[in-house]
């Protein structure tokens, strides 16, 4: 009986999750066509295949789903990366500092990657900064690059913060105009773009 049970609420949280994720998909390309302060529940449910008293076992608000949209992207942008960059940080703490390149396509072609891939939910998150919280998808490249290669330089934090901000604020003005051109370049060259950008101004 217990058995019975344990299957029976497996599928029902199965079910519940997979519902989520349909009203996620279908408010992200609902995001992508018109701004956020236009888009209903009704909308979101016939664009899902729900009906409205589904959406509210999930949400209380559109606001409710926007949060969990935000958190979603931001997960899996972090986990993809982090997965990815096993090799490079290990790389960057155990490589001679003569060797060390602030930025190469070795750490961009897995962050850039997964953004064409992904790039209606990034088209989203540029178009709809203020309220995506979009600046955070792009932490990792902070996290597991520029941070570990200036603390091998021996560059203090506070130094290094500012130092840190200018970098990001180059590479995600390129990306996000990468994105805004619906990621038509090649990676390589966005890559070669970003290199070249950051070499001239060392």
């Amino acid at each position: 009986m217990n058995k019975t049970k344990n299957i029976d609420m497996n599928k029902s949280m199965s079910r519940y999750f997979s519902t989520a994720l349909l009203m996620n998909q279908a408010f992200i390309e609902l995001l992508n066509k018109k701004d956020f302060e236009f888009i209903t529940v009704k909308e979101i449910c016939l664009k899902a295949g729900v009906n409205r008293s589904t959406f509210y076992l999930h949400y209380e608000t559109i606001n409710d789903l926007l949060t969990e949209c935000i958190e979603n992207i931001n997960k899996h942008f972090t986990q993809y990366f982090g997965e990815e960059s096993q090799k490079i940080i290990s790389e960057i703490h155990s490589s001679k500092k003569e060797k060390l390149i602030l930025i190469s396509p070795k750490y961009l072609t897995p962050y850039l990657t997964y953004i064409k891939q992904n790039k209606v939910v990034f088209n989203v998150a540029v178009k709809h900064a203020n309220i995506m919280n979009s600046h955070k998808t792009f932490d990792s490249l902070n996290n597991y690059v520029f941070r570990p290669i200036f603390e091998r330089f021996g560059i203090n934090k506070k130094e290094s913060d500012y130092m840190i901000a200018y970098y990001i604020s180059g590479v995600t003005a390129i990306v996000n105009k990468w994105i805004q051109n619906n990621c038509e370049d090649e990676i390589e060259f966005i890559e070669n773009i970003i290199i070249d950008c950051i070499l001239r101004n060392k």
